[in-house]
Parts: structure tokens; sequence; C-alpha cells
């Protein structure tokens, strides 16, 4: 690795951290909201829940149709990312890996 790299890894494994970990909770907000179909995405806080999913769920939607009327798009997507934050920077992730090696190499 190199030195740049090895610096950067703290920041880049937090910053990582933690927008995963938003981006799995506003996809859990959605599968939520969808319980409440009289509530506005567009209204009120629910935007700040909508805008980094919508684009997602509305390209899933073209693939995966509802089930039993249901839309199983944000459950699908909060799976997908919580399977990339675990392989990624959960315990054993591959950034949490590289930078416990950069911690003993230090």
């Amino acid at each position: 690795m190199t030195p740049v790299l090895i610096q950067a890894l703290p920041t880049l494994h937090l910053v990582l951290a933690f927008a995963l970990a938003f981006w799995t909770l506003t996809f859990i907000f959605r599968i939520v909201l969808s319980w409440y179909p009289q509530v506005k995405l567009s209204e009120g806080f629910w935007p700040l829940v909508s805008w980094p999913t919508e684009p997602l769920l509305a390209m899933t939607r073209r693939v995966v149709a509802p089930i039993g009327g249901v839309d199983v798009t944000p459950v699908i997507w909060a799976g997908l990312i919580s399977l990339l934050r675990e392989l990624l920077v959960g315990q054993q992730g591959l950034l949490s890996q590289m930078l416990l090696k950069s911690q003993a190499i230090a």
C-alpha cells in the first residue's frame, strides 16, 4: 500500500461506514413509509428520505414487479447495501482488515 492510501484509510473507512449506514437507514424508512401510502414524499422531512433512494428504486421497479401489490424494491436495496457495508467496513470487511494491517505495520 502507498503511504497516501495508508494515511487516508481511517478517514475513508469512517466516511464509507457512515454513508452506507445512512443509506441503509433511508431504505428502512422507505420500507416503513410504504405502509402509509397517504404520506407525500415531496412534503416536510420526507424529501430527505426519498431523494437518495428514489433513483435506485425507480430503476429496480422496472425489473422487479410488486409482489402481491407490495413494492419489495426497498427491501432488496436495504439488503444489498447492508451486505456491501459488511463486506467493506464490517468487522471482517476488506477496508477494516486493511486498516488493521496498516496499523500493525506502523
